[in-house]
């Protein structure tokens, strides 16, 4: 397993532990971990923190020469609040667990120039899986339907 994914998938079960959305992220540049994040709208009852937000915010501010060589890694498909970060900040890579429980506007992000690597992780997939088949109006609210 790739070993930037496997914390992402560490991190997804840190917001499982809190009683939150099991979505993880990192955001890795020259082969370092810069930020790390997990889906926290639960646990601080916010609006916006997928996990590849609180990812990018935890990172801190970065020039726009260091997103340029960044690679962000999430356990879910970025929706399109985070596809629009990735955006952006011009982040030319996104490496994604699984998108089969949700997917994103990938193809848009694609066509944006932005490299997607869809891994299709089982333990990615489980994860959302069993959350959204036992929390289906928490999931509902998290992707707006």
């Amino acid at each position: 397993m790739d070993k930037y994914l496997k914390v992402a998938i560490e991190e997804a079960k840190k917001g499982l532990k809190e009683d939150g959305i099991p979505i993880g992220s990192v955001l890795v540049i020259d082969n370092k971990i810069v930020g790390r994040g997990h889906n926290r709208r639960v646990q601080n009852g916010s609006s916006i923190l997928h996990a590849e937000m609180d990812c990018l915010e935890n990172a801190g501010r970065l020039s726009a020469t260091d997103y340029q060589k960044a690679t962000l890694y999430s356990t879910l498909s970025p929706c399109d609040m985070c596809s629009g970060a990735v955006l952006l900040y011009g982040i030319p890579k996104v490496v994604i667990g699984e998108n089969r429980t949700f997917c994103g506007p990938e193809e848009y992000v694609k066509s944006r120039g932005v490299e997607v690597s869809v891994l299709d992780n089982p333990e990615c997939y489980q994860l959302m899986e069993k959350f959204i088949e036992n929390n289906p109006t928490l999931w509902d609210e998290d992707i707006g339907v």
